[in-house]
């Protein structure tokens, strides 16, 4: 059987942006790794395809070892063809068994399952035509399973899932280097320390409200306390944090100052101090030092966040702190408001208080207002310059896609640049 997961249309996928500009959905991580795997492991097969938005294709085939966009998968198989909306802990359908559609109360086909004889059914030029055609020729299944709405639900569910994931990873116990004195809080078969990790002296591990995994390679430094649940990623480094409950911190991160139920891509630097919390952080993001972003209102309402640039959509939680896409970086002293949108390739400079709520993707925002700054190409060296300094290549494939994430997020940027001019002409 071949699953394979096919990217939602781009009205949807705007409901994960910033981080989805750059990402198939199922790229977007909760718990200790993306949605794909969480997949991938309940559907229980290694043969995967994927169809992504053409934009990004090119990219992402440099970054997996499956097809992509390649219609010739369709061919002569059984098939799963999932959206990686749907959430894997809720998703109770067989892998194989007679071909159906399962279809929401809305008419959106959720997952369709075609058995090899039936494959040559429909046409198999396009995903979309091959998806509509098995709709309309096999039996649908009216479905309703749990589905990912918004990107702040990966924040607010990523406590729970670190927890699930612990469960089903089944480790713990220190096989990685532990250096006394150090500390660890609770239960020892809540944490696991992974080979090659190092956890040094004057280091607290909290494991009473939750487990902790510290994966291979990661370096946990001196005054480090680390509260459970609670995932540090590969190669990632802890720089005198405190690092609070339900955090999951993706590859190669380096991360100090105070962080609460926020999840991090890899490769991205929180390294001072500062506080960053209920917040979604893209891959190659630099906070500068002191560079904070508020969680809470002081009224204690539902946060509000906006994905377009026009009207905020209510979150329901009082707790939603900053959105922010790759590549981005803001200066010291940044100070981020509660439920910020803070777009991928933006430069970001402080002003002493609280930023817009929506910034968007290549901008810089300095002295108050959005501006064009030195234009693209700077920002692009700037990400060749940071990707090098890790190994990483910025490819060809990449500019890419960046080249047309910056003509999708014109009309915002557009419209920011000129309200910022008409503010310096008053």
């Amino acid at each position: 059987m071949r699953l394979i997961l096919v990217d939602s249309p781009e009205q949807a996928r705007g409901n994960f942006y910033p981080l989805a500009l750059s990402r198939p959905l199922w790229e977007l991580r909760c718990g200790f790794g993306s949605l794909a795997e969480k997949l991938i492991a309940r559907v229980g097969t290694e043969d995967v395809a994927y169809f992504v938005p053409d934009y990004m294709a090119g990219a992402y085939r440099e970054k997996v070892s499956g097809p992509v966009n390649d219609t010739s998968v369709l061919d002569g198989n059984d098939l799963l063809i999932l959206d990686p909306r749907v959430k894997a802990d809720g998703f109770d359908v067989a892998s194989t068994g007679p071909s159906e559609v399962g279809v929401d109360e809305q008419g959106e086909v959720l997952y369709a399952r075609i058995a090899g004889d039936d494959t040559g059914k429909p046409a198999k030029d396009d995903i979309e035509k091959f998806i509509a055609a098995a709709r309309a020729a096999l039996p649908n299944v009216k479905c309703s399973p749990a589905r990912w709405q918004y990107i702040w639900d990966l924040i607010l569910a990523n406590p729970e899932q670190i927890t699930a994931d612990f469960a089903a990873a089944g480790r713990s116990g220190i096989e990685g280097t532990v250096e006394q004195p150090c500390t660890i809080r609770g239960s020892k078969a809540d944490v696991y320390i992974a080979p090659g990790a190092q956890v040094h002296p004057m280091v607290v591990i909290d494991a009473e409200h939750g487990p902790v995994y510290i994966d291979e390679g990661a370096r946990i430094q001196p005054f480090s306390r680390i509260e459970g649940p609670c995932y540090i990623g590969k190669e990632s480094i802890l720089v005198g944090a405190n690092c609070r409950e339900g955090n999951s911190i993706g590859h190669a991160c380096r991360v100090g100052g105070e962080v609460e139920e926020s999840i991090i891509h890899g490769y991205s630097n929180k390294y001072h101090d500062g506080f960053l919390g209920h917040a979604y952080v893209g891959e190659w993001v630099n906070l500068g030092a002191l560079t904070t972003n508020s969680d809470l209102k002081n009224d204690y309402s539902t946060v509000s966040v906006i994905l377009d640039g026009g009207g905020g959509i209510d979150t329901g939680s009082t707790k939603v702190g900053s959105l922010i896409g790759d590549h981005t970086k803001t200066s010291i002293g940044t100070l981020l408001n509660t439920g910020s949108y803070i777009g991928a390739m933006a430069i970001i400079m402080a002003t002493g208080k609280p930023l817009p709520k929506y910034i968007p993707s290549f901008s810089w925002f300095v002295e108050g207002i959005v501006t064009k700054g030195f234009g693209k190409g700077k920002l692009y060296e700037t990400a060749k310059t940071a990707m090098s300094r890790r190994k990483c290549e910025w490819t060809a494939a990449e500019q890419a896609m960046w080249e047309a994430v910056f003509e999708m997020t014109s009309p915002e940027r557009k419209k920011a640049i000129k309200k910022g001019r008409r503010t310096l002409m008053k």
